[in-house]
């Protein structure tokens, strides 16, 4: 995981090569883990019609890298508590 451009964008790499830039809307510890929700960057417009991922960060061969949440439980637990937080952030 990269950061390129200050702590609300980064540039993601898959396995295949191909580069992501992405919006960190929160990010969350919990049970130990970091979580990160995003969206794909772009501009303001289209920011509403974009759906939110959540990545869980974790140590792969002492590197940190991002995957999908594959357990559903935990997901939707992370879900509600990131969306909690953008939620309560937006009504400040």
């Amino acid at each position: 995981m990269e950061d390129q451009y200050g702590s609300d964008f980064m540039t993601i790499v898959d396995e295949d090569g191909t580069e992501y830039e992405l919006e960190v809307l929160s990010s969350l510890e919990w049970n130990g883990c970091t979580y990160l929700a995003v969206i794909p960057a772009t501009d303001e417009e289209n920011k509403q019609e974009l759906e939110v991922s959540i990545l869980k960060s974790v140590e792969e061969d002492g590197e940190s890298i991002l995957c999908a949440i594959e357990d559903e439980a935990e997901l939707e637990s992370v879900y509600e508590l990131i969306m909690d937080e953008l939620y309560e952030e937006e009504e400040e």
